[in-house]
């Protein structure tokens, strides 16, 4: 043979290496298209959640384009490691990036026509398809992208550790259903950390990976089992598992505790919510290293609250189980009478008006109406009917209902907001906006304000402590009069009891506030005047408008349940007003913080006074004897004995006109709770105090939370532990009476 033709069987031989070798060295030069740079290799892009975390360490929700959580490769179960190496790469601690007997195998059987060789790719190799290059329009793109994958793939090997590399990897995928990222894959199917993921688990989420829309384990369970199955096996094959754990694992059904990723699932949704506005802002203020403004959204910032999760799920739970069976005696309330749920002497016109503020306070008006929709036009829209899923205590209903007709029946809705703080810290431990926040966005906490009626009265008592009066300092119970040119009204005011019961008996303070008697509180606002009643509620952090009127004393105004919790932690702070907050730092992706934050704090009241206002709240609960009227009473003794606490609690009930609003004001000596609770329309409410008052609409609430806080003192570290009260204040509290607790059965309160 000659030396041409020998030259030429060799040159044939090579040709196919060389010409590969010289395509992948053109593709590391950029000849084929822009190859990332050494910086995108350092720091590959990726969209990071903002996670808000509990107090206890429990991550409540996330703000995401991708909920997407980074991961550390320590914090991976080595079941997991296991199977994603046993399945898609069992060489990868050997090879650098491409795995040649892979390749190999898989040219090999292209080559055959053999569909079932395997694939070729490494997991280095899809880590850099996930990373850097775009999807393929042709196949000759599709070639060029493989050998784009190998450069990279080398370069990410050079570059990173194959631990940092797995990292990254099970950080980038997408498990769908809102699941981008191993952390947000095993919360999602698993409602656990990775690594409290179970073998059978871990081989589920891997078996994803070949495609995770096809074995969707909520839309075929069967195929993803098959698939699961698989992964097991080939951990038995590679000695990962013996054949015992493997015939056991290969027959058990997937169990999910899924748990998708919305903004109205899971824990403190209001809360989560509100906490959004403040983060966007505070986001807009404040810079990253390279000058560009911090984005909620993709950063990974780590949001460290002050709620704590089960004291938030206590809330819910006691909400929930109060308003629920309250919505039942509502319904019942109003069965049988055409103009339910608003007052028999409405006219249909007002009634209609009220529907139709609905319909222009909805998402679906305003989208119409940017559509250009005329107002007739979007009223047919309102009155045609359409398939729905409305919302019930039972269960969500999926109907058929016009638009106008949904309003018409949340009308019907008893709502409720409820906050508890540490008042010594400010730090907020609950925060319940709500009943449903899928179908009722609006916050009762922070945004939305009522009128307060009787949980204000307090403040006017202990203008009258600071003054030196003394809590069985009596008072008549007759009328006030507010002269009208005195006062600056436009008629003489006279405020009203809801009933005769004491009419004419002399009352200690300590009685009128126990009872919430509009004519000891009127006497009191006579001695001081409303401007010293507006200039301590600024004291207490009170910031809404009040006017500086004599009506101030039976609360006309509208405030939120967030103002009204933190005014009460004055009273249990030794009279200094803590600011209620939600955070206390914030961290970048790293753990770095950025900021810390602690409570604005204010002196409002003397240690005595706000001592002797506890003594006297814990009045409303516990009952006040009077001499006088020869009874006890307080509007808060069901909890003594219909909810059984033994423990020193306080509290104050309030309800407004006509049974719109029911407030109760919880204090102890680590917590201090408020809940409002009435219907979205001021007009549709309960007929008859015995339901509407707040001893009824609230303070249930409250009791069921409690009830579960100290059911749960070893976790929660809320124990029903005493006020610190110095003992100098229970002399001034005693007015020489005796205390019949047989007289405590009073569930009734003034109205204004």
């Amino acid at each position: 043979m000659s030396r041409k033709k020998i030259i030429l069987i060799w040159a044939v031989i090579f040709s196919p290496f060389i010409g590969l070798f010289s395509i992948v060295y053109l593709t590391s030069i950029g000849i084929f298209g822009e190859l990332p740079t050494f910086e995108q290799l350092e720091n590959p892009k990726n969209n990071l959640a903002t996670e808000i975390i509990s107090e206890d360490g429990i991550v409540l929700g996330k703000y995401f384009f991708e909920n997407r959580s980074s991961i550390k490769y320590r914090e991976l179960p080595e079941n997991l490691i296991n199977a994603l190496l046993a399945t898609e790469d069992i060489r990868y601690l050997s090879h650098s990036g491409i795995d040649v007997r892979s390749l190999a195998r898989a040219v090999f059987g292209l080559l055959k026509g053999s569909g079932n060789s395997g694939g070729a790719s490494t997991i280095t190799q899809q880590l850099a398809k996930m990373l850097f290059t775009e999807k393929p329009s042709s196949g000759l793109e599709r070639v060029m992208q493989k050998f784009k994958e190998w450069v990279i793939a080398i370069r990410l090997e050079k570059q990173y550790t194959k631990e940092e590399i797995l990292a990254m990897y099970l950080n980038r995928f997408d498990w769908v259903n809102n699941a981008v990222g191993i952390k947000s894959a095993a919360q999602v199917y698993f409602n656990k950390k990775p690594d409290e993921l179970l073998v059978e688990e871990s081989a589920m989420l891997v078996g994803m990976l070949k495609n995770p829309a096809l074995y969707n384990p909520n839309r075929r369970i069967e195929l993803t089992t098959d698939r699961r199955n698989v992964v097991l096996s080939q951990l038995n094959k590679y000695e990962f598992i013996p054949d015992s754990l493997y015939d056991t694992l290969k027959y058990q059904p997937i169990v999910l505790d899924f748990k998708k990723a919305s903004h109205n699932e899971g824990l403190a949704p209001y809360f989560r919510e509100y906490l959004r506005g403040e983060l966007k802002e505070w986001c807009s203020k404040r810079l990253k290293p390279d000058g560009t403004e911090y984005n909620l959204y993709t950063d990974g910032l780590k949001i460290h609250t002050t709620i704590n999760s089960r004291v938030q799920g206590f809330a819910e739970e006691g909400m929930k189980t109060h308003i629920s069976a309250l919505q039942k005696d509502f319904n019942k309330h109003w069965k049988g009478y055409s103009k339910a749920p608003f007052p028999k002497d409405f006219e249909w016109e007002q009634i209609n008006e009220i529907i139709d503020q609905g319909m222009r306070r909805s998402e679906r008006y305003r989208k119409l109406k940017r559509s250009g929709k005329s107002e007739n036009e979007i009223k047919k829209v309102f009155k045609t009917k359409v398939p729905m899923t409305i919302f019930s205590w039972k269960g969500e209903i999926d109907t058929i209902l016009s638009p106008r007709d949904s309003i018409k029946y949340n009308k019907f809705f008893i709502h409720s907001g409820m906050m508890s703080m540490d008042p010594k810290t400010g730090f907020v431990k609950a925060y319940v906006g709500g009943i449903n926040h899928r179908f009722f966005k609006y916050d009762h906490v922070v945004v939305g304000k009522r009128q307060v009626g009787s949980t204000f009265k307090p403040f006017l008592y202990s203008l009258a402590m600071q003054e030196g009066y003394s809590p069985c300092y009596e008072v008549p119970n007759v009328p006030v009069v507010f002269d009208k040119e005195k006062w600056g009204l436009e008629k003489d005011w006279i405020p009203q009891n809801s009933d005769d019961k004491y009419e004419g008996k002399l009352l200690t303070l300590k009685f009128g506030l126990a009872n919430s008697i509009n004519t000891v509180t009127a006497y009191i606002m006579k001695q001081f005047g409303p401007h010293a009643v507006v200039d301590l509620a600024k004291k207490i952090g009170i910031q809404s408008k009040i006017l500086a009127v004599p009506s101030l004393c039976l609360g006309t105004f509208d405030l939120s349940v967030y103002e009204m919790v933190g005014a009460y932690s004055t009273f249990v702070n030794n009279g200094v007003w803590t600011e209620p907050i939600f955070i206390t730092k914030i961290t970048d992706k790293h753990g770095v913080v950025l900021e810390d934050f602690k409570p604005k704090t204010q002196e409002a009241m003397s240690k005595q006074t706000a001592n002797l206002m506890v003594r006297m709240l814990q009045g409303v609960v516990d009952g006040v004897y009077s001499k006088n009227a020869k009874t006890t009473m307080g509007t808060g003794v069901r909890l003594r004995f219909r909810y059984e606490f033994k423990n020193e609690m306080g509290g104050k009930t309030g309800t407004t006109q006509n049974n719109s609003d029911g407030w109760f004001m919880g204090i102890t000596p680590n917590l201090v709770t408020g809940v409002w609770s009435g219907c979205e329309d001021r007009s549709a409410h309960f007929r008859t105090t015995h339901y509407g008052q707040g001893a009824n609409m609230a303070l249930p609430v409250f009791a069921e939370y409690m009830q579960r806080v100290y059911a749960d003192s070893l976790d929660s570290g809320i124990y029903p532990i005493n006020f610190n009260v110095p003992k100098v204040v229970d002399v001034k509290m005693d007015c020489g009476e005796l205390f019949n607790t047989e007289e405590n059965n009073n569930f009734e309160e003034d109205e204004l």
